[in-house]
């Protein structure tokens, strides 16, 4: 790992009016739905943004301190507690809620000794043992955002640079409401005092959406004590980031299109079927699958699009997984067409009814999958290249880069970021290391991969 120096910690609430502390732990409570309580027994998201280092004499420490604090004021549960009652029932039962108390938000200011911008940016594999040292919650589950606070942030300072890293319970937000989070932060950090008056331009709806007939809180089985926590076995996994521009991810789109002879398979879609063509081919030659064997899919799909009635910068999960199983040989005998087909009706099968009716099975029956549940033969795909990452001006320049923790890392994790120049998107693979080389020298997938040039 880095050579990491913590140089402070601090607690960063949202502002009270008159610093009473009876007033500050007044609390706010918030159901939580199954979209949310799903995720309970896996780890936060960890998303962070390297800068090049801001003037020598602008205190850019205290600086989003303070805007963090302003920022709070607007994402009450960020600076909360989850809160676990367990019902006297007898049926071994309990309910969570986030608890709006103010209880605040960890933020730790470290340097990473001799650890420069290029370190972290310009290696052909994501250089693991540094960039993992720059989150904070390692290994924590979300469930124990009881005692562990739902947002943790790290700021460290590179010889040239500053990495901002974000720690935020995946309970409480999914990707969306994770970026709005950090959009406004940016934003109130960037205009200074402007966001002093109680409001923002695109506040979060706090209140948690449920279909008609589920009444909160839910019941769901009393999650086991930490002597009982998930673990995955360890694995030699290695990291890359792969770079497509928006002409290549046209191209793509283009051809799987013409292939199917259809004009409905999206950009994202010809792009995640080409990449998953080419790690089937990779394991194939790797002696990893069989002709025979089922592969797998898994990719998040939202829910604000496709069910009515959700307020607009609803903040909290609103995803659900969609599952999609071909055997090794049908990715590899067959088009990009016929594969970026399957994957566009798989995620047309989630339909307004099909998510409420997915809402209404799991109160019935509350399952709450582990990270090794999720590390089987797939490739899962989270994030989306919609978020806004390379518009994050905290006040001293746009980021340079992205950069994920190690939060939720198993064999075959894919994540989205939309890429530096408008239109391009990058993937960041989690894979073996015999699998990622075999990638790189497939012809078929790496003619449409850009490799980035050095920054200026």
């Amino acid at each position: 790992m880095a050579n990491i120096q913590i140089l402070s910690t601090s607690v960063i609430r949202a502002p009270t009016n008159d610093g009473d502390e009876k007033k500050r732990k007044t609390k706010e409570r918030i159901n939580l739905t199954p979209w949310d309580l799903q995720l309970l027994r896996v780890h936060a998201i960890q998303k962070g943004l390297i800068f090049n280092k801001p003037n020598q004499k602008f205190n850019y420490v205290e600086h989003l301190k303070s805007s963090l604090s302003r920022t709070l004021a607007f994402f009450p549960p960020l600076a909360g507690r989850l809160n676990m009652i367990e019902n006297d029932d007898g049926d071994a039962t309990c309910r969570f809620f986030i608890d709006c108390d103010n209880s605040g938000a960890r933020f730790v200011h470290a340097v990473a000794n001799g650890v420069s911008v290029a370190d972290t940016t310009e290696t052909e594999y994501v250089p693991i043992e540094i960039t993992r040292s720059f989150f904070l919650l390692n290994g924590v589950e979300n469930h124990e955002g009881v005692r562990e606070p739902l947002l943790a942030v790290q700021v460290t300072e590179l010889v040239d640079g500053i990495f901002i890293g974000c720690t935020v319970n995946h309970s409480v937000v999914d990707g969306t409401s994770f970026w709005h989070f950090v959009n406004s932060w940016a934003e109130i950090s960037r205009t200074s005092s402007q966001f002093q008056t109680g409001s923002i331009p695109n506040p979060p709806a706090l209140h948690r959406w449920f279909p008609d007939g589920i009444e909160p809180p839910i019941r769901i089985p009393i999650i086991p004590t930490d002597d009982n926590k998930d673990s995955v076995t360890p694995q030699p996994l290695r990291e890359r980031v792969f770079h497509f521009r928006r002409e290549s991810v046209a191209t793509l789109k283009s051809k799987a299109n013409a292939e199917a002879g259809t004009n409905k398979i999206s950009s994202l879609q010809a792009l995640l079927a080409h990449f998953w063509r080419s790690v089937i081919r990779s394991q194939y030659a790797n002696s990893m699958v069989e002709p025979d064997q089922e592969t797998h899919y898994k990719l998040l799909i939202g829910a604000r699009s496709r069910v009515k009635g959700f307020p607009e910068h609803y903040f909290g999960n609103a995803i659900q997984v969609g599952a999609l199983t071909l055997k090794a040989k049908q990715l590899i005998d067959n088009e990009l067409g016929f594969v970026a087909w399957k994957m566009n009706r798989m995620v047309a099968e989630h339909t307004e009814d099909e998510m409420k009716d997915y809402f209404k099975r799991w109160v019935e029956n509350p399952k709450l999958p582990t990270l090794s549940d999720a590390a089987t033969n797939a490739l899962i795909t989270s994030s989306s290249p919609r978020f806004d990452v390379y518009g994050n001006d905290f006040g001293w320049g746009k980021p340079i880069a992205i950069r994920s923790g190690e939060a939720n890392k198993s064999l075959g994790k894919i994540t989205l970021f939309e890429g530096i120049e408008q239109g391009s998107i990058d993937i960041e693979a989690c894979l073996s290391l015999n699998v990622l080389e075999t990638v790189a020298k497939d012809k078929e997938f790496m003619d449409s991969v850009t490799i980035k040039s050095k920054p200026n």
